[in-house]
């Protein structure tokens, strides 16, 4: 039975595809097909298939979509928005026919377009999709297919680098919005969906991206090496639209009094979720005793500070820095005096100051735009050691105990994070955990700093 459940976790996850909603205004913009961008997207997601990497792509419709439905409406007159949407969604769906011709050897051999049902056992790299059934945009399509298959990121490519808080084409006075809200996109874009809207993002689509709790960014197509930072994490030009706003107000009191966080044995509400994070905590400060025995250690994102009360228990000189002032409000009396308020983007500390700086469970939560120069101010101020233990899409045992936490905004593969520490070059990877356990239980990476 042991076997059997291991085999289990570690099998039942495969790596989500990215999942990409390719706008019609690129694929026919002015209603003549713009063989240009489609060589070029065709050779680009080659290039990152051969890297391993999975795609579904949502092919819209654009202009062409409004050339049909302004045709029909120019013969009969009134036309009901069924039938302007079945005039759109068929084009949608030529263009993705033309898509699948085109990576028709990497493709799956036919256009998804029902999303009542998830694909069994897909096997290929590539899968192309088309718009559905009226009153639905390519929007929501990309938006099912996150929620089919497991994808917290999607990527909205049109003609736009950003999102505007208005149209920028009547308003010379529209300002860019680089972040946003799934709420605040909502009161940008309304709540309801009208065939040929040309918005950045369809209304329906939006409030079950909302209701999903998903990350999107919104780029102009044209740029592929935008598109390739976006695939990376690396910052990136264009608008992102996320569950909520993670800064210091996110971990609020309703986060770690309340049940904002997901934990089904919230700390705070439960004696078994005290003795759960207390015995974490002394496990964890009892590894790093044994294992690297630092003079001095910073845990980054400390929140209310157990881990620095257990390492201090254990003799070593721990320091904590913390973004939440709720947390620093709520810590224990005597870890207080230990912990600063800052951000892990800019730690107030010295250069080379702590022999050990440790992240538990941060990184995931940081921008991708953000995470390597959280890793590089980790790397600063530590003068031998840095270890993060962070949450990856392989650790599947969490969902055992925890509903989603909606602060968790940058969740990769484990390979992601070992390619990002490889490629690093003041710092080698020493250990990948503590012990030999399966995939799914945890990701640790000890790095050695480079003299």
């Amino acid at each position: 039975m042991v076997g059997i459940f291991l085999t289990f976790f570690m099998f039942r996850y495969k790596e989500p595809p990215i999942v990409i909603s390719v706008g019609g205004s690129l694929i026919v913009p002015n209603g003549g097909i713009d063989t240009d961008f489609v060589k070029r997207l065709n050779v680009f997601i080659r290039e990152e298939v051969e890297k391993g990497r999975r795609f579904f792509l949502v092919a819209g419709g654009g202009q062409l979509s409004r050339t049909y439905r302004d045709a029909g409406k120019a013969i009969i007159g009134t036309m009901t928005n069924e039938d302007l949407d079945w005039l759109g969604i068929h084009v949608t769906r030529l263009n993705a026919h033309l898509l699948r011709t085109v990576f028709q050897d990497i493709a799956h051999p036919r256009v998804i377009s029902d999303y009542d049902k998830k694909l069994a056992h897909w096997k290929e790299p590539v899968v192309i999709a088309s718009g559905w059934r009226p009153g639905n945009s390519t929007d929501y399509c990309m938006v099912k297919v996150a929620q089919l298959y497991d994808a917290q990121f999607m990527i909205n490519l049109s003609n736009i680098d950003w999102i505007y808080d208005k149209d920028p084409r009547k308003f010379k006075d529209a300002k860019i919005i680089k972040k946003l809200t799934w709420e605040e996109c909502e009161d940008l874009v309304g709540d309801k969906w009208t065939p040929g809207m040309n918005l950045p993002f369809d209304p329906i689509a939006t409030i079950l991206a909302k209701k999903l709790h998903l990350t999107a960014a919104v780029a102009n197509g044209h740029d592929f090496e935008n598109l390739r930072k976006i695939i990376e994490g690396d910052e990136f030009k264009g608008t992102v639209i996320m569950p909520y706003e993670i800064d210091a107000g996110f971990y609020d009191r309703e986060y770690y009094h309340g049940k904002k966080s997901g934990y089904i044995f919230h700390s705070r509400e439960s004696y078994i979720g005290r003795f759960l994070q207390n015995l974490a905590s002394i496990y964890r400060a009892f590894l790093i005793r044994i294992y690297i025995n630092p003079k001095n250690c910073l845990d980054v994102g400390c929140g209310t500070g157990r881990l620095i009360r257990a390492l201090r228990f254990f003799g070593i000189d721990a320091y904590g820095v913390e973004i939440s002032k709720t947390a620093r409000e709520i810590a224990h009396e005597t870890v207080g005096p230990y912990v600063k308020e800052g951000s892990i983007i800019d730690l107030p500390f010295k250069d080379d100051e702590f022999e050990l700086v440790i992240t538990f469970d941060v990184l995931e939560r940081i921008e991708r735009s953000k995470i390597a120069l959280a890793i590089d101010e980790c790397t600063r101020v530590s003068s031998k050691y840095v270890l993060h233990k962070i949450y990856t899409v392989e650790n599947r045992w969490m969902s055992l105990f925890h509903k989603r936490d909606f602060s968790r905004i940058s969740v990769f593969q484990k390979k992601y994070w070992y390619n990002l520490f490889t490629s690093l070059k003041n710092v080698s990877i020493l250990r990948r955990s503590f012990f030999k356990l399966p995939i799914f239980f945890e990701t640790i990476y000890l790095l050695k700093k480079k003299a």
